[in-house]
């Protein structure tokens, strides 16, 4: 089969076909009369305008692009803010702008905006503080001396990586988290007995406390990132303790019922089991080291005492790139390795979200469709169950920018239902939609993680289906009962 690289990614036919049939159905919505999706009963007028109707072709075609992956989902983003700026910006293309009845245009500077939204800049300065805790070796002490205390125990060992694992994916790349887990963890793999569980369940700890552990934070995972700023363009603030409050004890529960799992499913033969773990040489002064503990340490604390010091906790996140730039910690080579397909793929979702409420989309939805008629629980529940779904075959981030921004308007519609307010409200609804997101782990393509795990060989595709159907619906339970009895 012959391949060829299309917009930086290698496309054979299959892909070729589903690119051309995903520009089909664009074209075909954005250019069809507008009355083709229906008409008012009273005026006889299209009940979508021009802009209304382009923002859906640009839906659509960001969704398929998603969940078919022709080309990489960030560059999916991207193609999608310039195609909202070009075609319903009131400084877009004029032939396009300027036709009758063309409908509200959306403010060039607040799409552009998607790129530097607080949340990305969250999320960014998580990836800086990442990156310097890693070039130091801060990572690799701090989970040697977090392991230390679970001595030589298989199950108290067991119970140490999920728990170690866990917190570190509350503020690390859960990717990177289960590749340096794994760096340790795999010479130990290799002595355990062939024939026992013990192996299994600490490689499918690796990928299940990853997952799991990066709901703690508002950094933790990119799901949460898109529903904290949804719910912030929404009118509700969540402050970063406010969301470590209800999560983290969420995630020490989920981590806990692994940890029984895991051992019941596949138990160890071994009696003991040492971990080595040696922080490899570093090219960082002592000074530097000094600088990134103590900016390390000063971040989390601003971050978590956001109410005491009053300082909000995106700007908070700007700090260790000041410092550790300022420095030398941090120098204009290493910002490719921050991961900028995240932020912008994160940025595609915020930029739909203008758009749709910009152009009036949003409100004429909530006009159309009788969403406060609906059963409130219902509703809740099956987003969750669409993003859960959507999130084991696609990127996570995907999921959740496709999900979030039709549930917001479906929230605000059903604003004001009582029951719908005792179960949570909109809060409970869009933070539903990031625990769907994290608890997604059925498959070695379900998130980077799983493949990390599954690549070393010693898990199989059922073992990791087994335990992650089993965790997804516990997660999935325990997640929704928090958000309805506690709240947001």
């Amino acid at each position: 089969m012959s391949y060829f690289s299309f917009l930086g990614h290698p496309m054979n036919v299959k892909r070729c076909l589903s690119f051309l049939a995903v520009c089909v159905v664009t074209f075909f919505l954005a250019l069809v009369p507008t009355s083709f999706f229906g008409t008012d009963p009273v005026t006889s007028e299209p009940i979508f305008t021009l802009t209304q109707q382009r923002v859906i072709a640009i839906f659509v075609f960001t969704a398929l692009m998603w969940i078919l992956e022709v080309i990489p989902t960030w560059t999916t983003s991207v193609v999608a803010i310039v195609s909202i700026l070009l075609t319903t910006s009131n400084k877009g293309l004029g032939f396009l702008i300027t036709k009758e009845n063309v409908g509200a245009l959306t403010n060039y500077k607040d799409v552009m905006a998607a790129f530097a939204d607080p949340v990305i800049m969250l999320f960014l300065g998580g990836f800086v503080l990442a990156f310097a805790a890693t070039k130091v070796g801060l990572d690799v002490q701090l989970a040697k001396l977090m392991l230390k205390p679970f001595g030589k125990n298989p199950k108290t060992v067991l119970l140490g990586v999920l728990l170690v694992i866990g917190v570190f994916s509350m503020f690390m790349s859960n990717t990177a988290t289960a590749a340096m887990m794994l760096t340790f963890l795999t010479p130990v793999l290799a002595t355990l007995p062939k024939d026992g569980g013990g192996r299994i369940s600490l490689a499918l700890a690796i990928p299940i406390a990853a997952n799991i552990g990066g709901m703690g934070t508002p950094i933790g995972t990119p799901p949460n990132a898109i529903a904290l700023g949804a719910l912030e363009e929404a009118g509700y603030g969540i402050t970063f303790i406010g969301w470590m409050l209800r999560m983290v004890p969420l995630v020490i529960v989920l981590l806990l019922i692994a940890w029984v799992l895991l051992m019941k499913m596949y138990p160890f033969k071994a009696k003991s089991i040492e971990l080595k773990i040696e922080a490899a040489p570093t090219k960082t002064t002592p000074f530097q080291k000094y600088v990134v503990w103590v900016t390390f340490a000063l971040t989390i604390i601003l971050w978590i005492g956001e109410g005491l010091f009053k300082v909000n906790s995106n700007i908070v996140a700007m700090i260790p790139f000041a410092v550790f730039s300022a420095t030398g910690i941090l120098k204009a080579r290493h910002l490719e390795h921050i991961n900028w397909a995240v932020l912008w793929m994160v940025a595609g979702g915020f930029a739909l979200g203008t758009a749709l409420n910009q152009t009036g989309l949003a409100a004429k939805l909530i006009q159309i469709i009788p969403f406060s008629s609906w059963n409130a629980l219902v509703v809740m529940l099956v987003g969750g169950l669409i993003c859960y779904f959507l999130s084991n075959f696609i990127s996570n981030s995907a999921s959740a920018n496709l999900v979030v921004p039709i549930l917001i308007v479906v929230g605000k519609a059903m604003q004001g239902n009582p029951t719908f307010e005792n179960l949570g409200g909109v809060p409970a609804m869009i933070v539903g939609i990031a625990i769907a997101a994290s608890v997604a782990m059925c498959l070695p393509v379900s998130t980077p993680p799983n493949a990390l795990a599954h690549s070393t060989g010693m898990i199989t595709t059922k073992q990791m289906t087994t335990i992650g159907i089993i965790m997804g619906v516990i997660g999935l339970t325990l997640g929704y009962l928090m958000l309805i009895f506690i709240g947001f």
